[in-house]
């Protein structure tokens, strides 16, 4: 494998700094919120960013924008000074979840989700191809659109709870920076797992809006007091009247939560 250049390098460490979980609890709110990008194109998206008004500095690239716009679209917004999460969820075979996960390395985005139901050997490999590049892995647990009886019609008895828990063990110890789980399991994972790991927490709903598909659910406030590392919101800013507002209104509930700056 070819020598990282200088550059390389020290995009690789900055993205390492962004994954110790303890730095993270004592980072600014702006810093915590990831606005999710849920659109079906560049154009839209674009849109949106111009009007969050500089209310955060991460964004969260799921499927449906990644296939429409792909890598062009990932440059352009870190030429912008973005910090990119890119939610691919990934679940496969782990020679190809690993050549995958070398391929988003390469593009300098700083966090990636694969599935922890993939199993050991797809973590492991993910996590070493995750390596060089400083890339910090996430582990999704539950779907936050999924409740226990969703979970038992295929096949997982037990409750959500409990299974969040066990794929939050293994991942663990497969070596990923973090999860991906909803805010009804923060306390009992920060109790299982102590305060290094990410926890990104989607399913945020400020007070009174509503839940669409989610299931598990809590407030910005909520969420940030019981130990989660990062917010995903999406559609409580990007389907407000005025994204920007709406962003400051949960930054400013986070920063109420725990003194933030």
């Amino acid at each position: 494998m070819a020598p990282l250049t200088a550059l390389a390098e020290n995009m690789a460490f900055h993205r390492r700094t962004q994954l110790a979980g303890t730095a993270v609890a004592v980072a600014p709110a702006r810093e915590r919120l990831i606005v999710a990008l849920d659109f079906p194109d560049a154009k839209a998206a674009l849109a949106l960013i111009d009007r969050l008004e500089g209310a955060t500095s991460w964004l969260k690239v799921g499927l449906e924008l990644y296939i429409a716009s792909g890598n062009s679209l990932i440059t352009e917004l870190q030429q912008r000074g973005f910090s990119i999460f890119l939610d691919l969820k990934l679940h496969d075979i782990p020679n190809t979840v690993g050549s995958a996960v070398c391929a988003a390395g390469s593009l300098g985005v700083n966090l990636l989700t694969v599935h922890a139901a993939g199993g050991t050997e797809m973590l492991t490999a993910a996590v070493q191809a995750a390596a060089e590049s400083g890339l910090g892995i996430l582990a999704v647990t539950v779907l936050t659109s999924i409740d226990d009886l969703q979970l038992e019609a295929t096949g997982v008895t037990g409750g959500a709870g409990a299974q969040v828990e066990k794929l939050a063990g293994l991942a663990m110890r497969c070596g990923v920076q973090g999860l991906v789980c909803s805010p009804v399991e923060i306390p009992r994972l920060r109790s299982q797992l102590g305060g290094d790991p990410l926890l990104v927490i989607p399913g945020i709903r400020p007070e009174g809006a509503v839940l669409g598909d989610q299931r598990r659910v809590a407030t910005p406030g909520t969420a940030i007091a019981a130990g989660a590392s990062y917010l995903v919101v999406g559609r409580p800013i990007t389907r407000a009247v005025d994204p920007g507002a709406a962003a400051r209104a949960i930054l400013a509930e986070m920063q109420g939560a725990s003194g933030l700056g």
